[in-house]
């Protein structure tokens, strides 16, 4: 499976949040190639996926802090899986306010 990882770690408590800054990306680079400095590309099997995911969650701060996961599927079946804090947006049944 195709995936796109971003996150948003809350460096307010600036010893705690950049520690969770690091593991995060760390996490991520083991198993993807980073694109932007907080969004990464991976392709993963459903093993590689559940390891991941698990040491993502355990690292992240859901108070604080913001993990999407974009599931990207040839057969134009994209999903999105969100943990922590701020609402997903479903770009197509929410209202757009330009």
């Amino acid at each position: 499976m195709f995936l796109v990882v971003t996150y948003d770690v809350s460096t307010v408590d600036e010893k705690a949040g950049a520690r969770r800054l690091r593991r995060v990306a760390k996490a991520c680079t083991s198993f993807g190639i980073r694109v932007q400095k907080s969004v990464f590309e991976m392709q993963l099997g459903q093993k590689e996926w559940v390891e991941l995911r698990a040491r993502l969650l355990k690292e992240i701060d859901p108070a604080q802090d913001s993990l999407r996961v974009y599931f990207i599927d040839q057969t134009s079946k994209t999903r999105i899986e969100h943990h922590g804090v701020g609402q997903p947006v479903n770009v197509t049944s929410d209202p757009l306010v330009l």
